[in-house]
Order: C-alpha cells, then sequence, then structure tokens
C-alpha cells in the first residue's frame, strides 16, 4: 500500500471516499504503539474505508519551561510506519494550516475534569488538546478517531467533548502497548538514559503491583461470596476442615472496602523504593481513579476504575496507567 502525504486540508477534501474514515491522531515520533492504532483502525475501517494518520505537533498543549522545541519530528521515519501499518494517507499540515492568523482566540475548555492530574500539573495542557482534536476532527471529517488507553485523562476528555459537544464521531481506546521490559510505549522514551530507565521501570512494576493487589483482593471477595455466613453452613465447613477459610474469606469481604486503598498502597511501595535509586523517580502523583470524571474512588467504590501514575526521571516525564474493575460487594 502507498501512502499518501497530504500538507492541506483541501487535498484531504478532494479525496475520493466510499467507506468509513478512520483517523488516528498523533504528534509523530510514531512507534509501535502509533502503529498497533493504525492497524486497528484499518481493521475497524475495513477494505472499503480508509486510514488517515495526523501527524502535527500542536503548539497550544505545551506549557512553559516543556519540550516543544525538542519534541522528535521524523516525518520520513513516520510515513514508512504508518504505511507498513496500513494507513492510506498522512495529513501533516503546518501551524498555519490548522492556525490560521495565528493563535485562535476561541478554545475549548477541559472543565473541572481537565483541571485534575495531568492537568493540575500541566496548566491549560488539555484545553490545548480538546482545542487541536476538535479541528482535526473536523479537518478529517472523521467517522471514527482512535486514541491509545495509555493517556487514559485525554481519552476520557475526548469521549466527554464529543458526547458533551454532539460530534457525529465514535472514540474508540486502544489497549497501551508496552515494551518488553513493560515500560510504556511513549516518543519520550528515547530521552532516557540506560540508567534513567532503569529507574523509570518502577512506573509500571507499581501499576502492576497494584493490579496484583487488586487481584488477590477480588479472588478473597470472590471466595466470600462462595461461602454464606449462615451456622449451618459454618458447621458443615467445619467438619470438612474448611473453617478456617470460611472465617478468613469472610473477614477479608468484610475489610474489602478498603480495597482501593490497599491497591495504592502496594503501588506506593515501589514508588517509594525507586525514590531513592540513582538517578531518582521523582513522584507527580499516583491516584486511583473514577473513569468517568477522573477523581480519586473511596473505598467502597465499585465500577471501571484506572490506576494512574506520572513521575520525572531526569528531565523526562512519563505517564502510565492500567485500568481495574472492583466487583459489586456481596
Amino acid at each position: 500500500m502507498n501512502t499518501t502525504l497530504l500538507r492541506t486540508a483541501g487535498e484531504l477534501h478532494a479525496r475520493t471516499r466510499v467507506g468509513r474514515r478512520a483517523v488516528v491522531m498523533t504528534m509523530g515520533a510514531l512507534h509501535e504503539g502509533h502503529a498497533t492504532l493504525i492497524r486497528t483502525a484499518r481493521e475497524i475501517a475495513g477494505r472499503d474505508g480508509e486510514v488517515v494518520v495526523t501527524v502535527f505537533v500542536n503548539p497550544l498543549q505545551f506549557g512553559a519551561g516543556e519540550d516543544l522545541d525538542r519534541y522528535p519530528r521524523t516525518l520520513d521515519a513516520d510515513l514508512k510506519i504508518a504505511e507498513d501499518a496500513g494507513a492510506d494517507a498522512v495529513f501533516a499540515p503546518s501551524v498555519d494550516e490548522v492556525y490560521p492568523g495565528g493563535e485562535p482566540q476561541v478554545r475549548v475548555s477541559a472543565g473541572p475534569m481537565g483541571e485534575r492530574l495531568e492537568g493540575a500539573s500541566r496548566p491549560g495542557h488539555f484545553d490545548g488538546m480538546l482545542t487541536v482534536v476538535a479541528k482535526l476532527l473536523h479537518l478529517t471529517r472523521s467517522d471514527i478517531a482512535l486514541y491509545g488507553q495509555k493517556d487514559a485523562q485525554q481519552l476520557a476528555l475526548i469521549r466527554r467533548m464529543v458526547r458533551d459537544l454532539n460530534f457525529g464521531v465514535e472514540i474508540v481506546g486502544v489497549p497501551t502497548v508496552r515494551e518488553d521490559d513493560g515500560l510504556a510505549l511513549s516518543s519520550r522514551n528515547r530521552y532516557l538514559a540506560p540508567k534513567e530507565r532503569r529507574t523509570a521501570l518502577a512506573l509500571s512494576r507499581a501499576l502492576f503491583a497494584g493490579r496484583d493487589r487488586h487481584a488477590a483482593q477480588e479472588a478473597l471477595r470472590a471466595r466470600a461470596r462462595e461461602v454464606p455466613a449462615t451456622h449451618a453452613r459454618a458447621e458443615a465447613l467445619s467438619a470438612l476442615g474448611e473453617s478456617r477459610a470460611a472465617a478468613d474469606a469472610h473477614a477479608v469481604a468484610k475489610a474489602l472496602p478498603g480495597a482501593p486503598s490497599a491497591v495504592r498502597a502496594a503501588a506506593r511501595l515501589i514508588l517509594d523504593d525507586a525514590a531513592r535509586l540513582d538517578p531518582p523517580l521523582a513522584l507527580d502523583y499516583l491516584a486511583l481513579v473514577d473513569p468517568s470524571d477522573f477523581t480519586e474512588i473511596e473505598d467502597d467504590f465499585t465500577g471501571e476504575a484506572v490506576l494512574a501514575v506520572a513521575a520525572r526521571v531526569g528531565t523526562t516525564r512519563l505517564i502510565d496507567n492500567i485500568p481495574l474493575t472492583f466487583g459489586a460487594a456481596s
């Protein structure tokens, strides 16, 4: 497949469309995570559909002192990755094409949800992100847009914007792609020196420790549901030598409203250890949140949640997260 490079919205609009157009938005410096998004878009769009990859380093979502100037720009390599993954076109507009006349006076506001976690660490970032996503959705006239779950808060805000402002586009989240050592794929990983990378692995290890603690407690929750706390059942279990197991399961079940706290604690241990490494990991936040609004969940929470972490190693800031589901109490 030959992938066409387009520089203007006019060139994109002039293309003949038959099936649905699926768009993957990137800031370039494509890697296997992006390739996974593109391949997924190809599957969704089908043979008759069209896959468009946007490459645009959006100045609105970089704050003072952030890495806009040194953000990698590798368009030739990006074209090759996009082509190999099945993209029909790469739309790589200039800043003037996206923002004719300079920075836009009217922007999309991320609201309170955009002021938490990443928004608190990077004021204005999500307003800039949503503004360019809104513009690119209009410029590409997409039917489907795919985003990685690694940027969980970004994905949640895009979904909210599309729902709240009645965009006629389907939003698809694609699971995080990780390197063999567990580090979530990111264009910023290339900034890490070998020793910094070893420290950075604490992010994924912390998330996995929280996930493992969560899985153990959910297993105990399931065990407790299987063992009714009745006198007759306890006598029967005792006869089978299971009374202690039943008691333990029920004790854990009663304490289970503390499961989110236990998950946070398990992850925090790993991060605290990493803060003493050379070089150290400087934690920005560790949060266990409701993905509908990115507020911290309480210990009696049930449903979908996101365990998220952000930290700096040297001069490189990294984020990661995993989804968790807390079962209903018995």
